[in-house]
């Protein structure tokens, strides 16, 4: 693994007018080969999964099995869950000379994660969080390294505006705001509450929640003043989404076959990113042969004769 020859500036990609569109941080998901996927499709930064980075810090196999990349893997942000400054500041310094920026994670909703005290019960600790921001920002010697959080929303959403700029004194580069509560899963995603966020800080602010379509880049832009939007759901469905396919087309589905044999991508995560690509195109009796299939080499000859090779695709 490469040191860059000097990191990109994320905040230089801030510029007005132009909404970034970036790859979110999914568990089992958002690894290197997908995130290789998407960066040829548009996708401006990508996330790698959540990493547990005090497990992070105590284990070389946790290292080596939980954080991947390469000198194309650019602008990259590494996101982190934690509870306490010093271990997020220590894996902060350990990944920062392979990556561009730390994000703290504050909005996961689920139980394992909320009662380790990691994940969205660090929206009801500001005093805390500010902390971790603080001493990211202090230990890593790089002034352009950015140290963010990803947050969701409180019922009161006065305490959500508090925690934001108490994050903004400590440093905190930018906020991504997932607009739904810990609680909300599938309901409507509170676009107001994303802009009154936007309205009451100063750093750059990214929305997160039910962007399918390259259209919904704009309107949530238009919606809320945002500076970015994050996608996870969508992009699984269609990699392609940020250079405006409405499904995924048959070049990307090409595209992955060849980086995840370059790549040696495990089957099931070979498997189960092309089941989701193909949901939306295929029939359902086309999903059940396709999900039953068990090897690399099934898949490709599957993919040939149902949908043609990627030659076949100017005939």
């Amino acid at each position: 693994m490469k040191t860059s020859s000097g990191n990109t500036n994320i905040m230089d990609m801030f510029e007005k007018g132009k909404v970034l569109k970036i790859c979110a941080p999914m568990v089992r998901y958002s690894k290197l080969a997908f995130r290789s996927l998407v960066r040829k499709y548009n996708c401006d930064i990508c996330f790698t999964p959540m990493i547990v980075a005090a497990d992070f810090m105590r284990s070389v196999k946790a290292r080596d099995s939980e954080f991947t990349t390469n000198e194309r893997d650019r602008p990259l942000i590494v996101q982190f869950a934690a509870h306490d400054a010093q271990t997020l500041a220590d894996a902060a310094c350990v990944v920062a000379p392979f990556s561009d920026g730390v994000d703290l994670n504050c909005g996961c909703p689920q139980r394992w994660a909320m009662s380790a005290g990691y994940g969205a019960c660090l929206i009801n600790k500001p005093e805390l969080v500010k902390d971790m921001v603080r001493q990211v920002r202090n230990q890593v010697d790089n002034p352009n390294y950015t140290a963010s959080i990803k947050i969701r929303i409180h019922k009161d959403l006065k305490r959500t505006v508090d925690l934001c700029q108490k994050a903004e004194s400590a440093g905190v580069s930018w906020i991504t705001v997932h607009g739904r509560t810990a609680e909300e899963r599938h309901q409507p995603v509170h676009y107001d509450a994303i802009k009154t966020i936007k309205d009451s800080v100063s750093v750059p602010v990214i929305a997160n929640g039910d962007i399918k379509y390259l259209r919904d880049v704009e309107s949530t832009h238009q919606l809320t003043g945002v500076d970015g939007v994050m996608a996870a759901r969508g992009l699984l469905a269609n990699p392609a989404m940020f250079a405006g396919y409405e499904d995924t087309p048959l070049e990307c589905v090409w595209d992955w076959v060849d980086i995840s044999i370059e790549q040696g991508t495990p089957f099931t995560c070979f498997h189960h990113h092309l089941i989701y690509m193909l949901e939306r195109v295929s029939s359902q009796p086309e999903r059940k042969v396709f999900n039953s299939l068990s090897s690399t080499s099934a898949v490709i000859d599957y993919l040939q004769s149902t949908y043609g090779s990627v030659h076949d695709l100017g005939t």
